[in-house]
C-alpha cells in the first residue's frame, strides 16, 4: 500500500540572491501586546538595546559611510547599501580576530549596477555583464561586492523594510568572510557555503539589535520579522534541484539563528556533517518525480487521517470529538477561532474544512516577487494540527489562554508532532517542502501559533521559534520553555 503523503506546491516567483556569482491573514486571531515582553528563554531576545516597539532601519541623523561604490549614483538605495557594509566591515575588523585566524581584510571595493540600464551602460561584475542583471552577490575572484540599486534592493526595502537590505548584504560579506576563516575552501559545498554566510549575518544581526550599529538599529518586532521574511523569500522551492543551494526556508531561518544566539563560533561548525545532523529524518528532497503537484486533499478523509496520526503520537485518555460540519460556536468562555476550532468544555475540535482548504493556496502574494508566502496542504493541516495540541494540553492540566504562553506551546507541539510525520511508518507522512509551508503561514498569520481564544504573539520571529523548537528538539522543550 502506497503510504500518503502531505503535499504542496511551492510557487514563489523568486530573485536568487547571491546564487549565481557567490557560490492571508485573519479576523479571528488577535496580536497579543503583553506577548512582546523580554523573555529569558527566547533565544532572539538579546540584552543591551534590544527592543520590541523601537525604531527599525537607518539611524536619522548620523553621518554616512565614507565608502563610494563604483558605478553608483550617489542616491538613496546606494547609501543604504554602503552604510549597512560600512556597519559591517567596522564590526568585523573588531570581532573577526575572536573566533578565526589571520588578520581581517576587508573587501576591495564595491560594485552598484542598474539592471534595467541599456546594456551600452552596463559594467562588469565578476567578469559577467550586469545587463538585466537582478542580483547581488559576493565575487571571490577579486575580493568585491556587487548589487542591483534599481530592481533588487528597492523591492526588498519595499517589501521587507530596509533591514532586509543589511541581512542581503552581511550575507554576501560573510561570503567575503569564510574564505579567508578557512571555514569554506574550494570544494566546500554550496549548501554549506551559504548555511555559514546566513550564520554569519545572522552574528552580526545581534550586533544591530543590541543597538551598537552606527548606522542601524533593529526592532524584535517588525524588523527582525523583515529579516526573516527576505530570508523565506530566498530559498530553494525544489529540493531536488541540485543547482538550489541556498536551503529551504526552515534550514535558512535556522542558520540565521544560529549565528544570531550563539555567535560566531556556531558559524565555524556548520559543515556537511552538522547539517546532515540538524536535519535528522526531515525530507530534503522529493521521492517520487510527481510529488510536488501530489497534494493531499483538505476534506474530512485526509482530516481524518491526520486526526489517527495525533491519536498515535500524542495519545490521550479522553480523546477530543471531531466535528467537521463547522466550527464550534457558542463554545462557554472561549472565543471562537475559524478555520478550526477547539471548545475546552465539550472537549470538541471543530472545522470548517471549505475555509480551511482555502490555505491550501492560491495565497495572496504567491505569484508576486520574492514573496515570503508558500503555497500548499501543509499551511492548511497545521492549524488543525495546532487545535489538537489544545486538547493534549488541558489534558495535561496546562493553561489554553495566553499567546506567550499556550499560544507558543502550541505552536512548538505542532512542530514536534511535525517531526513525527517524517518517519518512515507514518501515514500520512511529511512532504520535502511541508516545514516552510508551516514558517511561511506562522509569519504570515500565526494560526497556528494561537492560543484557544485566537491570540497569537505580535512578533513572527517568536512563533516562529517556538515552532522550530519542537521541530528540532521535540515535546519535552515545548513543556520545559513555554511554562
Amino acid at each position: 500500500m502506497r503510504t500518503k503523503r502531505l503535499r504542496f506546491a511551492a510557487i514563489a516567483v523568486l530573485v536568487a540572491v547571491g546564487a549565481a556569482l557567490a557560490g492571508c491573514g485573519s479576523s479571528q486571531t488577535t496580536s497579543s501586546e503583553n506577548a512582546t515582553a523580554i523573555d529569558p528563554n527566547n533565544p532572539w531576545m538579546v540584552a543591551g538595546a534590544a527592543t520590541s516597539t523601537g525604531p527599525s532601519g537607518p539611524r536619522r541623523g548620523v553621518p554616512d559611510a565614507p565608502l563610494t561604490a563604483e558605478n553608483g549614483d550617489g542616491g538613496a538605495v546606494d547609501r543604504l547599501a554602503l552604510n549597512a557594509i560600512g556597519d559591517i566591515e567596522e564590526y568585523w575588523k573588531t570581532e573577526y580576530a575572536k573566533t578565526f585566524p589571520g588578520t581581517f581584510k576587508p573587501v576591495n571595493k564595491y560594485i552598484s549596477w542598474d539592471a534595467r540600464a541599456p546594456k551600452e551602460q552596463s559594467v562588469k561584475f565578476c567578469k559577467a555583464d550586469t545587463y538585466k542583471l537582478v542580483n547581488a552577490a559576493y565575487c571571490g575572484l577579486d575580493h568585491t561586492i556587487g548589487w542591483d540599486r534599481r530592481v533588487l534592493l528597492p523591492l526588498l526595502e519595499d517589501k521587507y523594510g530596509p533591514m532586509a537590505v543589511v541581512m542581503v548584504l552581511a550575507h554576501e560579506y560573510g561570503h567575503a568572510i569564510q574564505g579567508q576563516a578557512k571555514i569554506a575552501g574550494f570544494f566546500t559545498g554550496a549548501l554549506v557555503k551559504e548555511q555559514q554566510a546566513d550564520c554569519l549575518a545572522g552574528v552580526f544581526l545581534r550586533h544591530v539589535a543590541e543597538g551598537d550599529a552606527a548606522h542601524f538599529t533593529m526592532n524584535m518586532t517588525d524588523g527582525l520579522d523583515g529579516v526573516l521574511g527576505a530570508t523565506i523569500a530566498v530559498r530553494d522551492t525544489d529540493p531536488s534541484d541540485p543547482d538550489n543551494v541556498h536551503g529551504s526556508a526552515f534550514e535558512r531561518v535556522t542558520a540565521v539563528q544560529l549565528g544570531y544566539t550563539e555567535g560566531a563560533e556556531a558559524c565555524k561548525r556548520i559543515d556537511k556533517k552538522e547539517i546532515k545532523q540538524r536535519r535528522g529524518d526531515l525530507p530534503v528532497t522529493f521521492e517520487v518525480d510527481d510529488e510536488e503537484s501530489q497534494q493531499l486533499p483538505v476534506d474530512q478523509a485526509s482530516l481524518t487521517s491526520v486526526s489517527q496520526a495525533l491519536a498515535k503520537n500524542f495519545p490521550l485518555a479522553a480523546a477530543p470529538k471531531f466535528d467537521y460540519s463547522g466550527v464550534v460556536r457558542n463554545c462557554s468562555k472561549v472565543t471562537t477561532t475559524e478555520p478550526v476550532s477547539y471548545c475546552p468544555s465539550t472537549n470538541t475540535i471543530g472545522t470548517d474544512i471549505p475555509e480551511l482548504a482555502e490555505r491550501v493556496g492560491p495565497l495572496d502574494g504567491d505569484d508576486e516577487p520574492l514573496s515570503a508566502v508558500v503555497q500548499g496542504d501543509y499551511n492548511a493541516f497545521v492549524v488543525f494540527v495546532s487545535r489538537y495540541m489544545l486538547a493534549v494540553q488541558q489534558e495535561r492540566k496546562l493553561s489554553l489562554t495566553g499567546a506567550e504562553t499556550a499560544g507558543l506551546r502550541t505552536a512548538c507541539l505542532s512542530g514536534a508532532f511535525t517531526t513525527k510525520l517524517s518517519e518512515p511508518a507514518s501515514d500520512p507522512r511529511l512532504s520535502a517542502n511541508d516545514l516552510d509551508e508551516a514558517v511561511s503561514g506562522l509569519l504570515a498569520d500565526g494560526l497556528a501559533a494561537a492560543d484557544v481564544d485566537g491570540k497569537v504573539v505580535k512578533s513572527g520571529y517568536q512563533r516562529l521559534e517556538a515552532f522550530r523548537t519542537g521541530v528540532l528538539d521535540g515535546e519535552q522543550a515545548c513543556m520545559t520553555k513555554f511554562k
